[in-house]
Formats: C-alpha cells, sequence, structure tokens
C-alpha cells in the first residue's frame, strides 16, 4: 500500500476501535484537564455537523442530530481509542438567527476562549454547506480562529446534494476565500456523511493533524 493508504487503513482502524462520550462544558471551568490533543468540529446550525461526527467515527449517534438547529450550546467532548490517542470536541452549531442575544454572545465567549486557552487543540474543522457556500457566519468564524492563531480546515458537507457543476463552483469561492485566511489549511474536503465520500480522507488528516 501507499503511505496514503497506510495512513486510511490506521485512521479507520482508530475510529472503528472505543470512540466515547466524555463530557459537556457549558462553561470553561467544567473542560476536561488537557491530557490528549483535540480535534474540534465548528460549523454553522443544520451544516450537518452531528451527521458528519457519526459517519467519521463510523456510528450512528455518538453525536445527537437536533430537529432544532442552534440547540446545542456546549462543547461537547468524545474519547477516541484505547487507551486514548485524543478528543473529538464537538463545538456549538453558530449562525442561528433566532437565538437571544444574551445566548449568541455566551457562545461567542465560550469559543473564543476555548480557541485561544486549549494549548493541546490541533486543529479545528471548518465545515461549510456545499449547497450554501461560505456565509458570513463562517466568515466571522474564520476571522475569529485567524485571530485565536488556530490552524483549520475547512471541510464541505453535503457534496451529495447539489450537482457536480455547483459543486465545482462552490470548491472554487471556499479555496478562493481560504487563501485570504492565515490559519485556514489551503486543501479543501468535500465530503457526503450519507454516501461516505472524502470520509477516509478526512480520517487521515484527522490522524495527521493530532501526531503533528
Amino acid at each position: 500500500m501507499t503511505e496514503t493508504n497506510d495512513i486510511e487503513e490506521e485512521a479507520r482502524k482508530l475510529f472503528s476501535g472505543r470512540v466515547d462520550f466524555l463530557l459537556s462544558a457549558p462553561k470553561l471551568e467544567f473542560l476536561p484537564e488537557p491530557d490528549f490533543p483535540e480535534i474540534a468540529f465548528s460549523g454553522r446550525s443544520n451544516v450537518g455537523k452531528s451527521s458528519l461526527i457519526n459517519a467519521v467515527t463510523n456510528r450512528r449517534a455518538i453525536a445527537r442530530t437536533s430537529v432544532t438547529p442552534g440547540r446545542t450550546q456546549e462543547l461537547n467532548f468524545f474519547e477516541i481509542g484505547e487507551p486514548t490517542r485524543f478528543r473529538l470536541v464537538d463545538m456549538p452549531g453558530y449562525g442561528f438567527a433566532k437565538a437571544p442575544i444574551k445566548v449568541v454572545e455566551r457562545w461567542k465567549q465560550l469559543v473564543r476562549t476555548y480557541l485561544r486557552g486549549r494549548v493541546v487543540l490541533k486543529r479545528t474543522l471548518v465545515l461549510i454547506d456545499s449547497r450554501h457556500g461560505i456565509k458570513p457566519p463562517d466568515e466571522e468564524m474564520m476571522s475569529m480562529l485567524d485571530e485565536a492563531a488556530v490552524g483549520y480546515r475547512l471541510v464541505m458537507t453535503k457534496a451529495d446534494k447539489v450537482k457536480a457543476s455547483e459543486l465545482a463552483a462552490t470548491l472554487a469561492q471556499v479555496e478562493a476565500a481560504a487563501r485570504k485566511h492565515t490559519a485556514a489549511f489551503p486543501v479543501i474536503h468535500v465530503t457526503s456523511s450519507e454516501k461516505g465520500m472524502g470520509i477516509a480522507e478526512l480520517r487521515a488528516a484527522i490522524l495527521n493533524d493530532i501526531d503533528a
């Protein structure tokens, strides 16, 4: 096998093993001890974040899919591997229009402080809906990550929901946007949780990030 295939197979085995929910942190004082590397998943409400986490971990419902986008306002931690190799962090969805201002501000404070102060955070994945491309809330999150000097990957979700020509146009838009952000990784991941598209490659990228 090539080196790429080796890493993908190692990542597949890792995610096929132990994946356990650890805790939810509504405030910073509830964060677990920074004992392991962390990979954070972030994205607008209804971007398909829970579905992608379930696909990456090869589980049906490790992450809750909510019928009310934006309901989860906590940092949810999952431990991967036996013994624990790293932690996956499911961040609260952003860009929810109906949330009260106080809720939005509390979310921003929690996320901003976590991003700036979490020394074990290896990479953040910013999910972009392939049907809509980068929206103002995504730009805001990307700028927040730039300011925090946290490297991030842009991951397009729901790629099976758009025509190939539309997907190519959105990918070009996302690639152009990434070049304008100092902390953005240049390679864009195109995924479909439903079809399994890009999942093996994303797992391998996560493995590379935790070992970097």
